[in-house]
């Protein structure tokens, strides 16, 4: 099948591939000057005071699960819609998840739902700022102070889709104790491979470059391991082509704003679809993808269906993400599962799931469809996509 139009494609400009081939040139290959540098401009542009770089979204995440020093057992409150990969550190590190639902107007979890179902055994709010749709975080910090009754709780920004994304006025993953970033190839900016905590906490900091590098502290002496870590490096290569990327970052947000306002303009004949908000109360809106919501006459069969058809005439999409309240992994745990609304063994988790707990979760996620969104996506494309996606919608009304 000939795809004519990706779902993502990295950017990548002959001043990235120098600034990796100059890299080759030297002798520093992992844990070089590239590294520190990245994590400087990082924070140059976030305004976060420290910066730590790792080989993924997903090791930043468990990193500053260990570093925070959340005990196992503790209960986190984290979005049932987002990628699987929080689910993956929450569990690793022996933590219960309590999923929270969709606010109804939005792709992510409202400050008030969050608070909402705190426990006694809560210990950290995982908040995630979904497609680049930036989430009230200061909010959240200063009303878990405020009612946290004296309990530690920690917050954790996920801002892995939201590189340049603002709320009231601070960047994305800088207001809470830990911030997350991911440079995924379909990402605003990419490294390949890797992903960078930031934190205002200078001793959080220390410790996750130790636990980054199987826990050696070089104010020890010469490879002494003082807590058990983890190999999570980033090389200086990923970093180099990090570096020349987020020189233009502010550009690539222009540019997919942009894009996602001609897709806003070529979608408007098409009801049986929502399209996504163009702009936010909260903050300025950080553009990983392009999604839309069919209406409540369609379900996931049809979604598939109408996927399914657009890839016929070669145009990629997305379906993600599949709920974690939904995950297999969460089936097969021997602990209790807890959401929002509710709390059930997860031996007979098939009928929770049936329930409907998290209502607005399991709608969204049944129908959502990812458009193709890149930085070089053209307008011409753009025009083809949102064709097909009328074609496909209108051959599947025919067929029923």
């Amino acid at each position: 099948m000939n795809l004519r139009i990706p779902l993502a494609k990295p950017e990548l400009t002959e001043v990235d591939r120098k600034a990796v081939m100059d890299v080759l040139k030297t002798p520093y290959l992992s844990s070089g000057p590239k590294v520190a540098e990245f994590e400087r401009a990082m924070c140059d542009y976030t305004g976060a005071a420290h910066a730590v770089a790792v080989n993924s979204g997903t090791s930043a995440l468990q990193l500053a699960i260990r570093a925070l020093g959340i005990e196992r057992g503790a209960e986190v409150v984290v979005p049932s819609y987002t990628f699987s990969a929080l689910l993956n550190a929450i569990l690793l590190e022996g933590l219960r998840p309590r999923f929270v639902d969709l606010d109804a107007c939005s792709y992510n979890c409202s400050a008030e739902s969050m608070l909402r179902v705190i426990t006694p055994e809560t210990r950290l709010i995982m908040v995630v700022h979904t497609f680049g749709f930036p989430v009230d975080g200061i909010k959240i910090v200063e009303d878990v102070r405020r009612t946290a009754g004296g309990k530690r709780i920690h917050v954790i920004e996920d801002a892995c889709e939201a590189l340049g994304a603002e709320a009231n006025g601070r960047k994305a993953g800088t207001v809470a104790d830990a911030g997350l970033f991911a440079f995924y190839p379909n990402k605003q900016i990419t490294t390949g491979e890797g992903g960078m905590l930031v934190t205002s906490d200078e001793n959080l900091a220390q410790r996750a470059a130790r636990l980054r590098n199987q826990g050696r502290d070089p104010a020890l002496g010469w490879n002494s391991q003082a807590e058990v870590g983890f190999s999570y490096r980033i090389s200086d290569i990923n970093c180099a082509l990090g570096i020349s990327q987020l020189a233009r970052i502010e550009a690539v947000i222009q540019k997919r704003q942009m894009l996602a306002e001609t897709y806003h303009g070529a979608l408007a004949g098409i009801s049986q679809i929502d399209r996504p908000p163009r702009s936010s109360d909260i903050g300025r809106i950080s553009w990983f993808v392009y999604p839309v919501q069919l209406g409540a006459e369609f379900n996931a069969e049809d979604r598939d269906r109408i996927c399914q058809a657009m890839l016929e005439r070669g145009i990629a999409t997305g379906r993600y993400f599949a709920p974690l309240h939904r995950q297999p992994a969460v089936r097969g745990l021997a602990k209790t599962v807890l959401t929002g609304e509710a709390e059930f063994a997860v031996g007979n988790a098939s009928e929770a799931w049936q329930a409907g707990s998290l209502p607005n979760t399991e709608f969204v996620a049944d129908r959502v469809i990812q458009l193709p969104f890149f930085n070089e996506l053209t307008e011409s494309e753009i025009q083809q996509v949102c064709s097909a996606l009328q074609g496909a919608i209108q051959q599947l009304k025919r067929r029923t």
